[in-house]
């Protein structure tokens, strides 16, 4: 194969491996996911696609990208790094958006990814991100060679294509026209976009102030400075009464600079077992409830078997006590916050740097805090306490204790809570600019080559049709074809390919050249048969036309068609050879051609031609008794008996021979 899963699972099996041939994956029943439809990482694209169009501010040339974009399909963007080249690409796209087509991002160079060369790479109305702005020498020669081919396949699918180049990279004379430049807009502008989007007041931040005029006469990227005013943002939050804005700055300015000595000092000061273990727990749990606080510090001190505190109750130090010693206190809310801005993520630093022999038990403790019932313990602080780990080993480097984090923590029965932080685990991972390649490997080897133990392949179902699908749908559809294939006792990863080819035709398109390129298993029929919708075959998309009528899904067709006559018994296909037929009744030219391809499937089926013919016979008689227009169903029947006339050289009027009427189904 050149090709380089949210979902509910019942019954109680283990993973087994069946020979020397592919891998059975059986899923144990148990905890439950969401249905897929309910995917919360979607929305969060979309929600920080809304932001980019929100905050951002038009840079000097994207007027010029919009008219080149509109007028030819396609824009290379030029910019020095920093200047927001890439977030104006996003926003370019969405201002195309339409009915019809999906956004993806383009990943060439990655081991599974279709060459740029092939145009069923493009659909049609698709909106397209090839992002090489950070890509070596040969990388990007070697784009700059196809996206000729690239761009023609845009044209004709009436879809659009934003390049981000490499700056300062040589480009060809054909592409010059295409080219457009992307300055950085005003930073001081950009500052104040974000903070009034952010919800500061503008009275609040319209006088210019020494520490804002310091940070962006450096030039920073568009990056810092949105971060910078996230910053500010949340030192107003946490601001004394009577502090204004250049108080907020200097904080925010604060915690740019290197505190680990501090952090350091302090932590050695902190010798106790309890008051580290608060400490940790404040970090990971920061803005938590007190409660909430107070149950996870004693968790963590059982998870690391501490001995337990031989002091009576009424003797020990109160929860408001413990954490002033530790530079916190707790809000009118009763939710918990250090003083200084960001000091929870520097404490977290410290002790994942300087205390190694401490991950895995943090682990164990996220897992075990996670299925928390206590109220306080909201989905969100669920979220944010499993992004907190992930953090620490994305920042690290260490994305293979994060994959194998996420395996574990779904391989042995478990609870919903757990493997939607599973889930969430490998989204950090997958959307991390850095590990994000590795990630998607590491899925790919584990949906087909891997054996899966307990619920971790329904992890990898909701990982691929929610958090790999929203920008890289056909790498999810691979990933979730090897899932189906694999799967037994459930269809959870079945569904969802199909849920994914349903947005797209080009997909539909694609999954059906992946099952004719190979001898199919059952497993594989099946996937055939629901991915193979008529319906979705006769209807139009955007060039208007309909993938019935293209040569390479009739080739597609006949061949798996032809695969489940000889392969399956009648009574497995006879359902869908019947929607099939019904599908084809007043479709017109479209119907008729799902008529030859079913037609020319069977005829190929050697030996069992005749009894094939019978039983597609049989199915169209059986169509017209339940279908709704009777006439019009039989006028179906008698085409589709002229056809199989014509595929056995017989006359227009006489029926399948006897011997093709083994069963009795003939006329």
């Amino acid at each position: 194969m050149s090709e380089p899963g949210k979902t509910w699972v019942n019954g109680p099996r283990g993973s087994v491996h069946a020979g020397n041939g592919d891998i059975h994956n059986y899923i144990t029943v148990g905890a439950e996911l969401k249905e897929a439809g309910e995917s919360a990482f979607r929305r969060i694209a979309d929600d920080e696609l809304a932001w980019k169009r929100r905050v951002l501010v038009a840079p000097p040339g994207m007027g010029e990208a919009r008219h080149v974009l509109a007028g030819t399909g396609t824009v290379i963007l030029d910019g020095a790094p920093g200047s927001g080249r890439t977030s104006a690409a996003h926003v370019l796209l969405s201002e195309h958006h339409r009915d019809v087509g999906i956004f993806r991002e383009l990943l060439p160079g990655e081991e599974d990814e279709q060459s740029l060369r092939n145009p069923g790479l493009v659909g049609a109305g698709d909106r397209l991100l090839l992002d090489l702005s950070a890509a070596e020498f040969g990388l990007w020669a070697a784009a700059r060679a196809d996206l000729s081919s690239l761009r023609k396949a845009v044209h004709e699918q009436r879809a659009h294509l934003v390049v981000v180049m490499p700056h300062g990279s040589a480009i060809d004379s054909d592409l010059q026209r295409y080219r457009v430049e992307i300055e950085c807009p005003p930073a001081l502008e950009v500052f104040r976009r974000h903070l009034r989007a952010l919800g500061v007041p503008f009275k609040q931040y319209l006088r210019s102030d020494p520490t804002v005029t310091d940070l962006l006469e450096r030039r920073p990227p568009m990056r810092e400075i949105a971060a910078f005013a996230d910053l500010v943002r949340r030192a107003r939050g946490a601001a004394r009464t009577g502090d204004g804005f250049a108080e907020w700055c200097k904080a925010a300015r604060a915690t740019r600079g290197d505190r680990s000595g501090k952090i350091a000092e302090f932590v050695t000061g902190v010798r106790e077992g309890p008051q580290r273990a608060l400490l940790i727990t404040v970090a990971m749990l920061h803005g938590a409830h007190a409660d909430v606080i107070n149950w996870a510090a004693e968790r963590l001190l059982r998870t690391l078997k501490h001995p337990p505190d031989e002091v009576p109750l009424l003797q020990r130090k109160d929860l408001a006590e413990r954490l002033k010693e530790i530079c916190a206190g707790t809000g009118p809310d009763g939710h918990v916050h250090f003083r200084d801005l960001d000091y929870d993520a520097a404490i977290r630093a410290h002790f994942w740097d300087h205390m190694p022999e401490l991950r895995q038990y943090l682990g164990t403790w996220t897992a075990r805090s996670v299925d928390s019932n206590d109220p306080h313990v909201t989905q969100d602080l669920r979220d944010t306490l499993v992004a907190r780990l992930a953090s620490q080993y994305l920042r690290t480097g260490r994305g293979d204790g994060l994959a194998s984090l996420a395996e574990g923590w779904s391989a042995t029965p478990t609870s919903r809570n757990r493997l939607e932080a599973a889930v969430h685990l490998l989204a950090c991972g997958l959307n991390d600019p850095i590990e994000g390649a590795g990630f998607r490997e590491r899925v790919y080897q584990w949906c087909a080559n891997k054996r899966l133990k307990g619920e971790f392949a329904q992890v990898l179902v909701q990982v691929c049709a929610d958090v790999i699908a929203a920008s890289h749908p056909d790498r999810a559809l691979f990933r979730l074809y090897h899932l189906a294939r694999r799967e037994r006792g459930t269809t959870r990863a079945l569904q969802a390919l199909c849920g994914l080819v349903a947005t797209s035709g080009r997909l539909r398109r694609l999954l059906l050249d992946v099952l004719a390129r190979h001898s199919l298993s059952p497993a594989e029929l099946g996937i055939f048969l629901q991915a193979a919708d008529p319906e979705a075959l006769i209807e139009p998309f955007g060039n208007s036309r309909a993938l019935v009528e293209e040569r390479s899904t009739q080739h597609s067709a006949i061949t798996c068609w032809q695969a489940v006559l000889a392969g399956l018994p009648p009574a497995t296909w006879q359902q869908y050879a019947e929607r099939w037929l019904s599908t084809a009744t007043g479709a017109g030219h479209r119907g008729d051609l799902l008529l030859d391809l079913i037609v020319s499937a069977a005829d190929r089926c050697a030996d069992k031609r005749g009894a094939t013919f019978a039983a597609l016979y049989a199915c169209a008689r059986s169509a017209e008794r339940t279908a709704p227009a009777g006439a019009a169903q039989s006028d179906t029947t008698e085409r589709l008996l002229r056809k199989i006339s014509t595929a056995q050289r017989l006359g227009p009027r006489t029926t399948p021979s006897p011997t093709a009427s083994s069963k009795g189904s003939a006329p």
